[in-house]
């Protein structure tokens, strides 16, 4: 029976290996997420759609060719007598006369009832106001939109990726912390049972040892309930079922670079921004179409007959034609001139929204940078009391074995070392939520690493 115990123990172990998480970086995690979010792919495919659309409107300066056919019936055929055409000129009526006498009752057919015609037609613009080029720029502006909606998009999913992941390392490092007091304590209680037997301390001192233990066991649990579902938050931004451990832990740096060169770097990269300036671009570009509509329209045309049956008519008609058309507008219903005034509005709605989108930048930077330099100042500030927490620890334990202190007093320095702990890997994890929001907006994304190197090396 002890074999087989030891052969299952084994077993359990070597899957438990088999199964192990894998260890991911916060680069790793965030090439995945670029990879398989569906939201970042959405967007990619709408970049494609507008520079599809943007690349059909340089077909409006090439002529349009089509092709059709009709078919006519009419009541009737249509048909011409000998004296209508005599009749139809300008001949003297005595000629006529002798004329209608010579061809008598005679009528031709000049187009039966039946009609069946095919043509080929063709179309091209020479001027349009300005409009076809009015067009190009507005797909190109919508394109431009797309692109940066794309960045903005990739932007916050890198700052929630940053979330999810250093929220995972800071309830793993909580969940440690935890399992030390949880040691810690169930050290305690066996002192306590040890004092009480050789009669040094109180029965409820030994009790107030076990109920801080069992205290302890049920926030490690808590713990790690909250890192579950940190993990499972994770699992679901890298799309997968698997078990992930994250790689990068959290650090601080000392230092950060000046606010301007965040400000700086957010005013002249921020996709928003951009955005704003293509919709500008969209609204001048309505504003020249509009203003296109009071010019005339000047194409040049052409036609070729491919079938028009049989008759008369279409023997002496033309094969084939050519011309040159103008469309001259002198009075439109659409509302050309408040048109023109509402998209001059456009460029200045445009305008004073992205003077509010700057002002709102530049403090929501300024913000995020204090965020972090207070995150800073809390971490260091704090290193003094975790020294203090510990020897505090160490003195209470050994003034309880000697009767000088109250199982209180043990278990309240260790939870007190246990919140500082905590309060400093908080202040951490408060720190690197900021600095990678720094970064996104100033698009520094690519510094991240550089901030982890120099933490290690300070």
């Amino acid at each position: 029976m002890l074999k087989i115990s030891r052969i299952s123990a084994l077993f359990t172990t070597l899957l438990s290996l088999s199964v192990c998480a894998k260890s991911v970086d916060f680069d790793s995690a965030w090439q995945n997420v670029l990879k398989n979010h569906n939201g970042i792919a959405a967007e990619r495919a709408n970049v494609q759609r507008q520079e599809a659309l943007a690349s059909g409107t340089s077909d409006l300066n090439l002529p349009s060719i089509t092709l059709s056919a009709n078919y006519t019936y009419l009541d009737d055929d249509v048909t011409v007598s000998g004296q209508q055409l005599i009749d139809s000129t300008n001949t003297n009526p005595a000629v006529a006369g002798i004329l209608g006498q010579l061809v008598g009752p005679v009528t031709s057919t000049l187009t039966e009832r039946d009609i069946f015609t095919s043509s080929i037609r063709a179309i091209w613009p020479i001027f349009t106001g300005g409009r076809i080029s009015a067009a190009e720029s507005a797909a190109e502006g919508k394109t431009e939109e797309a692109r940066n909606q794309l960045l903005m998009k990739q932007q916050a999913s890198y700052e929630d990726l940053a979330k999810y992941y250093f929220s995972v390392v800071l309830t793993s490092e909580v969940v440690k912390t935890y399992s030390e007091v949880e040691q810690g304590l169930a050290k305690h209680r066996n002192n306590a049972i040890k004092l009480e037997q050789q009669g040094q301390i109180a029965k409820v001192e030994r009790l107030q040892a076990e109920a801080s233990y069992d205290k302890a066991k049920v926030d490690l649990r808590k713990a790690e309930q909250d890192r579950d579902i940190a993990n499972a938050a994770l699992l679901r931004m890298l799309q997968t079922s698997d078990a992930v451990t994250p790689e990068t832990t959290l650090f601080i740096n000392k230092t950060l670079p000046q606010l301007n060169s965040f400000v700086d770097s957010t005013l002249d990269t921020y996709p928003g921004l951009a955005l704003l300036d293509a919709k500008e671009v969209q609204a001048k570009s309505l504003v020249k179409a509009e203003k296109g509509r009071y010019y005339p329209e000047v194409y040049l045309y052409g036609n070729y007959n491919l079938y028009e049956g049989d008759s008369l008519s279409a023997e002496i008609a033309p094969d084939w034609m050519v011309g040159i058309g103008m469309n001259v507008p002198l009075l439109d219903n659409k509302g050309r001139s408040e048109k023109v005034v509402a998209a001059h509005s456009a460029i200045q709605q445009v305008q004073y929204l992205k003077k509010q989108a700057k002002q709102d930048l530049s403090l929501l930077v300024e913000k995020t940078y204090r965020e972090a330099l207070q995150a800073i100042d809390e971490y260091y500030g704090l290193a003094s009391s975790i020294e203090l927490a510990k020897e505090n620890v160490t003195l209470r334990e050994k003034a309880f074995k000697q009767g000088l202190s109250t199982s209180l007093d043990v278990v309240d320095a260790e939870l007190y070392l246990a919140s500082i702990k905590t309060q400093r890997s908080l202040a951490s994890f408060n720190y690197v939520i900021s600095l990678v929001k720094l970064l996104a907006l100033s698009n520094q994304t690519d510094t991240f690493i550089q901030y982890q190197l120099q933490a290690r090396q300070g």
